[in-house]
């Protein structure tokens, strides 16, 4: 009993991003997913659960052998000026972009939970909870902002597994599409995108931040583990109920965003508190977010410069703020960046790929790892998940390339 009070006053960095992936375009996909494919590609979530825990479990350890972060070891990976300049400009400027794209969409993802609560515009409330969250950034601490991201955590986890019971699913469907994989006519891009959406590349950067901040050393090496396994595990237990809400209630139906479910959900819930139960959800999920983009930027820049400091460093924040103020103009005047989001999902899809191998190469150098380098076990599985996302990564960046050329 002792040892699981003590795993649970570890959770915290692993709920950070957890917290930073299940935002206005998971919610969105997952719904997507089961209103257009039912329980079928439920092992898809499954799969990226464990992907991601793989790969966050190297950078845990990366993060506490070496003290430094992902972006360190990147860059004294390569000794050749050409190599280096390559990789880590082009990785960090992936990342950045990415985030600061993403920025307007996380923003409007937030208000729209807001605004079916508090009947006001999007792009009135978007800056203002943009001008929220750079305040929670630049004058709050590590700890302040693990918190919230844990509130974050407990309100989707009551909102959307409490709607997964409530509306009763086939439980023989929902195993049989969470463990036999099938890819059903017209799925493959779905599939790539409830991976996609779980496997993000700038959480590699954050995660080694955010164990920083925490954890004291190889003696917390096992609780920092079982901080991601659990919150990761909580992560996905959250997407898949999206999806099996979808399947259960609006299966068959075009939809938007997750406040379809809302209409089903009145005879159990009322007229009154269905749509409010599932805009609470919409708005914890893109809060969340929103407020983990511009960390996730931020950390993945500091990294690669080698700026000291941590979150709490100046050249930290003004990487945050800038990210920020992008998202507040952008979702101010209600532009909505497509040319620019396709262009990062194209750079997001070079990078992940290079970013998983670079990972499984320096968790490998024993000079550098020692007895933590990955085993043979590990190995195998680690190879097994950078295959997959690597392929998934390149199908994503000619999917976006051809959307932005067509």
């Amino acid at each position: 009993m002792n040892r699981f009070k003590e795993i649970l006053k570890a959770l915290g960095p692993g709920m950070v991003i957890t917290a930073s992936f299940i935002g206005p375009g998971t919610v969105t996909t997952m719904t997507r997913a089961g209103a257009g494919f039912g329980y079928s590609i439920l092992w898809a979530v499954l799969f990226s659960v464990i992907a991601t825990i793989v790969l966050q479990e190297m950078i845990i350890r990366l993060a506490l052998v070496t003290r430094r972060g992902l972006g360190e070891a990147i860059y004294d990976l390569f000794n050749h000026t050409v190599g280096k300049f390559l990789v880590v400009w082009i990785s960090m400027l992936a990342v950045a972009i990415g985030c600061a794209a993403y920025m307007s969409g996380d923003l409007l993802g937030t208000s729209l939970g807001l605004g079916y609560l508090l009947n006001i515009p999007t792009n009135i409330l978007a800056p203002i909870v943009g001008i929220i969250i750079l305040t929670i950034g630049l004058l709050g601490s590590y700890k302040i902002i693990e918190k919230i991201m844990l509130g974050l955590m407990v309100i989707m986890g009551a909102t959307f597994i409490t709607t997964m019971f409530l509306v009763k699913p086939d439980w023989g469907e929902v195993f049989s599409g969470a463990f036999l994989p099938s890819i059903p006519d017209g799925s493959i891009i779905m599939v790539i995108a409830l991976i996609g959406t779980t496997v993000v590349p700038y959480n590699f950067f954050l995660h080694a931040t955010a164990v920083h901040e925490r954890f004291n050393g190889m003696k917390d090496l096992n609780l920092a583990r079982w901080d991601t396994i659990i919150s990761i595990a909580i992560g996905g237990l959250i997407s898949g109920a999206i999806l099996i809400s979808a399947s259960a209630l609006i299966y068959g139906q075009e939809v938007d965003n997750v406040v379809a479910l809302a209409g089903p959900l009145v005879p159990i819930l009322g007229e009154t508190w269905a749509p409010v139960f599932i805009s609470i959800g919409l708005f914890a999920a893109g809060f969340s977010s929103a407020l983990a983009s511009p960390m996730g930027a931020a950390a993945t820049v500091s990294s690669f410069f080698k700026w000291e400091g941590g979150m709490k460093g100046k050249k930290f924040k003004m990487v945050f703020g800038t990210v920020i103020l992008i998202g507040v103009v952008t979702s101010a005047i209600g532009f909505e960046p497509l040319e620019v989001i396709l262009i990062a999902q194209a750079l997001n899809g070079i990078i992940l790929p290079v970013i998983a191998i670079l990972i499984y190469i320096i968790i490998n150098k024993k000079g550098l790892m020692g007895q933590y380098k990955n085993g043979p076990v590990l190995n195998v599985i680690g190879f097994a998940v950078v295959a997959v996302v690597s392929f998934l990564g390149i199908y994503s960046m000619i999917d976006a390339v051809t959307a932005f050329f067509g």
